[in-house]
C-alpha cells in the first residue's frame, strides 16, 4: 500500500485524470461530504463484498475515510483480495477539508 496527500489527489482530480475513488465510511458520512468516491463501507470490504470495485484489481484505487484509519485497513484487506496498485489518502476527509474546505 502506498500513502497519496490530498494535494497529490487534488492536483490529480484538477488535471482531469482518470481515477478510480473508493470512500470506506459509511452511508451517513458519504452523504454529509465526498469527494466523488464510490461508496463501499469498510464493513463490505471485510466481508469481501466489493462487486462494486471487482474490475479494479489491475488498476489504481485510492481509498479514503474521515481520517486515514479505516482507509488503511481497508487497503491492507483489498491487497489481500488481489487488488495491486491501492492508494491510502493520507488524514481522509479531515486533512481534506482542512487544506480545501468542502468544495
Amino acid at each position: 500500500m502506498e500513502n497519496i496527500t490530498p494535494e497529490e489527489l487534488k492536483q490529480r482530480m484538477d488535471n482531469g485524470d482518470a481515477l478510480n475513488i473508493v470512500d470506506v465510511r459509511e452511508p451517513h458520512e458519504h452523504e454529509e461530504f465526498n469527494i466523488g468516491g464510490t461508496l463501499v463501507p469498510l464493513g463490505e470490504i471485510r466481508a469481501m463484498q466489493v462487486d462494486e470495485i471487482e474490475d479494479l484489481k489491475d488498476q489504481e484505487v485510492i481509498v479514503y475515510c474521515r481520517s486515514g484509519n479505516r482507509s488503511g485497513q481497508a487497503a491492507m484487506i483489498l491487497e489481500t483480495m488481489g487488488f495491486t496498485n491501492i492508494k491510502n489518502l493520507t488524514g481522509g476527509m479531515l486533512a481534506w477539508e482542512e487544506r480545501f474546505g468542502r468544495e
